[in-house]
């Protein structure tokens, strides 16, 4: 509730092991035995005291015994090392051998074994090397060369290359910098002089260079998650005072310190009344500096409203305010929190009507049986050939990759009749649409891309596809629609592949907003497709402009329809529009839906003439009507039709 989770206690001669699982932004501070009685003492409101070492030194300077160059800076942000000379290598200490064995390090000698320990006691990876077998003396921090290899302490040979850091002396390689050492410099009984490396190395290029070698260690696990760079001296100096204690020898003086860009002091303004209103508790000033104090946090300055607080070089995770009042949350106790509701204002967000509405329309079509797919954005110089694209209309891909890829789509229909065609072989009745975007060239430096809806049916469905229009469009409060039979004139292209006479625009006043049509079976040969197929296709931003939310409610009427039929025969110029208004007029109020069923040219009529047949609905909202009233409408509506003296209604 303050910190970290224990994953778990155990008893292991005499002693307790405490199983901490340290979350990764605090591996710098708490991937250590120091840090986490740190963390103890704040939570527990104990007094921590932190021993500053002393160093027993000789005469000799280590800058004397040993030289160092760092060639890669980007890669080593400080490297710190002292010299021991005149000890005796042997066995380590009953007392701290016990504590590495139970912390699972397996015991090697005093000085390898006191620079773990050390590690595990600061988070400081420490690393000895024999001097005398250090070439000329000289420490050589640089990017392994191509083709490079090295012997490591654990009787392996590992491949370098130049995204791998090493600790090199005029001859080669003495260690994998920051993961593992080389044999050649191995620490052995015959050791007398010892230099100890503790260095702070680029935490992304130890990562990279443990992962392309295919070895992790304590070492490594500690320097990806960032150090101190101020630990390297206070650990070096650790470890050098305890080898001298148990080991003999005597210490150089100084140290030898590549240290060429100390990091600015972080500093972060807190404001005191922040802190209460962002955790939803009071706590006084007085308490949250001393929370602040006992995490090693400085108090720079201090006001009635705010604090510049100081950011202890070890904690590389604090940058923001909200850092600090985490601190402070934490400590103070999450469980010391009452649980309060938020007060917000809950603002409903404006609607996306593009997005509104094309959801309503997959949804309509969706529960009309369709199946939503989405196609290609691009079409081939086949497609245009077959659907009569003109060129110049066309906006072509600069780079294509492929043929099939030559144009950007002027339409949704060539893919969604590529679908159907593959399709065939699996499924009978066939139904999906798709919206998606359409591209056209206006001119030479003009684009235009917008948003179609279009749909595909296979079959002999004209009429049952437009009852699938209305219900769209009745279901998106759009009125006025009226289908307008296409005429083109003589120079227009776009009757070439429908169906003569099985083709409407479809109109909302007098604007069209789409067509609905039936390819003409010489394309459909072309494309391989069996049967028939109508067509669908929106100006999809036409028709979101003329939908509304808002609609007019309408009582079922609770009293029974009667149906009848009239048949027309009709000029074939005539619109089954013109007609349609006709009906609806001569019927007026009573005459509640006129469906038109079916459309017959054939042998069997007169010379241009067509037969329309429509199923005409009549009913009341107040009564039932009798068939005397009915017979009455109908015969009136069948005067109305036969005024007209090309017209004939068949009986």
């Amino acid at each position: 509730m303050h910190a970290f989770e224990i994953d778990g206690v155990e008893r292991k001669r005499g002693d307790y092991i405490i199983d901490i699982d340290v979350l990764p932004n605090r591996g710098p501070d708490c991937f250590s035995h120091i840090g986490i009685a740190g963390e103890v003492a704040a939570i527990f409101d104990l007094e921590f005291r932190k021993k500053e070492e002393e160093v027993k030194e000789g005469k000799d300077k280590s800058k004397d015994s040993l030289e160092l160059k760092v060639n890669d800076k980007e890669g080593c942000h400080r490297y710190t090392a002292r010299v021991v000379k005149g000890l005796k290598v042997g066995p380590t200490p009953k007392n701290i051998k016990e504590k590495l064995e139970i912390l699972g390090l397996q015991s090697i000698n005093n000085v390898v074994d006191l620079a773990n320990y050390v590690m595990l006691e600061t988070g400081q990876p420490l690393h000895a090397f024999d001097l005398d077998k250090v070439a000329d003396q000289k420490i050589i921090v640089r990017r392994a060369k191509k083709g490079e290899k090295i012997d490591t302490l654990d009787d392996k040979t590992y491949q370098l290359d130049k995204n791998v850091l090493v600790i090199a002396d005029p001859e080669g390689p003495l260690a994998i910098a920051g993961i593992k050492g080389g044999k050649k410099a191995e620490i052995t009984r015959d050791t007398k002089n010892i230099v100890i490396e503790s260095a702070n190395f680029n935490s992304q290029l130890i990562r990279t260079a443990s992962q392309r070698i295919g070895l992790r260690t304590d070492a490594s696990w500690r320097f990806e998650h960032g150090l101190d760079l101020n630990l390297t001296e206070s650990a070096v100096d650790r470890v050098a005072s305890l080898i001298s204690s148990v080991a003999g020898g005597e210490t150089s003086g100084g140290r030898v310190d590549f240290y060429p860009q100390k990091p600015p002091k972080r500093r972060v303004k807190l404001n005191l009344e922040y802190v209460n209103s962002l955790l939803g508790v009071e706590i006084s000033a007085k308490r949250i500096k001393e929370i602040l104090e006992k995490l090693y946090f400085e108090i720079i300055e201090e006001s009635k409203e705010e604090l510049l607080v100081g950011v202890p070089s070890f904690r590389l995770d604090v940058y923001i305010p909200e850092d600090l009042v985490e601190e402070v949350g934490r400590i103070h106790g999450y469980e010391n929190i009452k649980p309060k509701f938020p007060i917000a204002s809950l603002v409903p967000p404006l609607t996306n009507f593009s997005v509104f509405w094309k959801k309503r329309t997959q949804d309509i079509l969706k529960e009309s049986g369709f199946s939503e797919v989405y196609t290609s954005s691009f079409v081939n110089q086949r497609d245009v050939d077959v659907f009569g694209y003109q060129e110049e209309e066309l906006i072509e891909t600069d780079n294509p990759i492929s043929a099939e890829y030559q144009y950007l789509r002027p339409s949704l229909i060539p893919k969604l009749v590529k679908v159907l065609e593959e399709n065939q072989k699996f499924f009978k009745n066939i139904r999906i649409f798709e919206v998606g975007k359409i591209f056209r060239k206006l001119s030479s430096r003009e684009r235009k891309e917008k948003t179609a809806l279009t749909g595909v049916v296979s079959g002999d469905v004209f009429y049952e596809v437009k009852g699938v229009m209305d219900l769209l469009l009745n279901e998106m409060g759009i009125s006025d629609i009226w289908y307008d039979e296409y005429q083109p004139t003589p120079e227009d292209s776009k009757i070439a592949i429908w169906e003569c006479k099985r083709c409407a625009e479809i109109k909302v006043g007098d604007d069209e907003i789409g067509f609905l049509g039936e390819i003409n079976s010489q394309v459909l040969d072309s494309l391989g497709v069996e049967g028939r197929v109508v067509v669908f296709d929106f100006d999809f931003e036409m028709l979101e402009g003329e939908a509304s939310e808002e609609h007019e409610y309408n009582p079922v009427s609770s009293y029974p329809e009667a149906v009848r039929d009239v048949a027309v025969l009709v000029p074939n110029d005539i619109f089954v529009e013109d007609v349609l208004n006709r009906i609806s007029e001569a019927g007026g109020e009573l005459v509640r839906d006129v469906d038109l069923f079916d459309i017959y040219e054939g042998e069997e009529l007169p010379e241009g003439k067509k037969n329309l047949a429509f199923h005409i609905i009549y009913q009341a909202e107040d009564r039932t009507l009798s068939s005397q009233e009915i017979d009455k409408l109908q015969n009136k509506i069948i005067k109305v039709l036969e005024k007209e003296p090309d017209w004939e209604v068949r009986k």
